[in-house]
């Protein structure tokens, strides 16, 4: 399945571009993450106090939960222009000295995936964030020569899902690595009321709880279920949204009471009625539902496993007892006790 096409899928999709006006601006309007919010504010005041740029600062964090959000809050509390790139798309080092030294001093160089950098590429940033100094090659062969050349003090804001894939030499360059966590229901209550605000749609209390226990922790999700919803309101309920009408409207579009979708289900139920619960290998397991292996581990799995619901052990993934409960299924005795403690 396209991940663009999945409801509650935690990775961006192109309407989700509409979202740039539901995004908070300043750190007093960001919802959730608190002890993150505590470090940036800290940070923040110090380098004002100083007057000097911010210290280089990494998100880390499944998709979805504001890691390019906190990078445009960065530089609007630091009054600062943010130049905005990614990973995959500087392919040479002459793309990156390009955006060097183009920056102006105090400006934010948000990097959104940058585990994906080029290690070249990766090289050019090491005396960039360190010393804030460009070194260039002119020329080839034996005539070839390095040319230093001063950067005015800048920002670097690196984002990644994959914090593992990052070189220790530029994981260790950043000032700050700040862990963002999956949101609980009552934090995204407060986000889809915010949104609902923005959009002009009315909401009631219980119609919020509704959309933010089924967002899967996830900003990005409820907002976009909050659109659909909008929709649905709109042509079957005069535009207002009750815990009625958003339960009638997620569930046509196959979002359950825990937030889970057609392939969450068909992934558990795999496990469940085909593999007696496991414990099954991620390939098998990838080629049962029809799903790259890659896919079904960084996108699929992190909030079956954070609902409680899949295990992974040294011999596969196995279904946990919530599982068996929320399918109504039996769990054998014999599996009970595989599962690890």
């Amino acid at each position: 399945m396209n991940q663009e096409e999945r409801l509650v899928s935690p990775v961006a999709a192109p309407d989700d571009l509409f979202d740039s006006d539901l995004r908070p601006r300043f750190l007093s309007q960001y919802v959730g993450q608190e002890h993150l919010k505590n470090n940036v504010e800290i940070a923040i005041a110090a380098a004002k106090g100083r007057g000097e740029p911010l210290d280089h600062v990494l998100f880390h964090g499944y998709p979805g939960l504001g890691k390019t959000t906190l990078a445009h809050v960065l530089a609007n509390e630091m009054g600062a222009s943010i130049k905005v790139t990614s990973g995959p798309v500087i392919e040479r080092a002459g793309d990156l000295a390009a955006i060097l030294t183009s920056l102006q001093e105090g400006d934010l160089l948000f990097i959104d995936e940058i585990h994906r950098l080029n290690h070249v590429v990766e090289e050019i940033l090491y005396p960039a964030m360190e010393d804030f100094e460009l070194d260039l090659m002119i020329g080839q062969g034996p005539g070839a020569r390095s040319v230093k050349m001063a950067l005015p003090r800048f920002t670097l804001v690196g984002a990644t899902t994959r914090t593992g894939l990052l070189t220790p030499p530029l994981r260790d360059r950043f000032g700050l690595a700040l862990r963002l966590n999956f949101y609980t229901p009552a934090e995204l209550v407060e986000i889809v009321k915010r949104s609902a605000g923005i959009l002009g749609v009315p909401i009631d209390e219980a119609g919020a709880a509704e959309v933010g226990r089924r967002s899967r922790g996830t900003p990005r999700i409820a907002n976009r279920l909050l659109r659909r919803l909008r929709d649905f309101a709109q042509v079957k309920a005069e535009g207002r949204i009750t815990a009625t009408v958003a339960d009638a409207a997620l569930a046509m579009l196959g979002v359950d009471h825990l937030g889970f979708d057609e392939m969450d289900r068909r992934i558990m139920l795999s496990l469940i009625d085909k593999f007696q619960g496991g414990p099954v290998g991620l390939e098998t397991l990838a080629a049962v539902v029809c799903e790259e292996k890659n896919s079904l581990e960084d996108v699929y799995e992190p909030y079956l496993l954070q609902a409680g619901f899949l295990v992974r052990t040294p011999r596969g993934r196995m279904a946990a007892p919530a599982a068996y409960e929320h399918f109504g299924r039996v769990m054998p005795r014999n599996r009970q006790c595989e599962l690890p403690l």
